[in-house]
């Protein structure tokens, strides 16, 4: 039998970019501080700041594009 193995998607190299306002992270990874979202099948990081600005919106779960 066989079956179709899919390998992860590799991750993009290059510096971390917050998705709302541009704010690029130093490296390759996120601050802890930073959140991550998965929208439409795409990862998103935002910065501190602007997680902290849309924390309510946020935590209503709401993509992105309401905030």
């Amino acid at each position: 039998m066989d079956e179709d193995t899919h390998s992860p998607e590799e991750p993009a190299t290059g510096p971390v970019v917050c998705a709302r306002c541009g704010t690029a992270a130093a490296g390759g990874t996120p601050p802890l501080t930073w959140l991550s979202s998965v929208e439409d099948g795409r990862l998103l990081h935002f910065c501190e700041s602007c997680a902290r600005l849309h924390i309510r919106a946020i935590e209503s779960r709401l993509d992105s594009l309401w905030w």
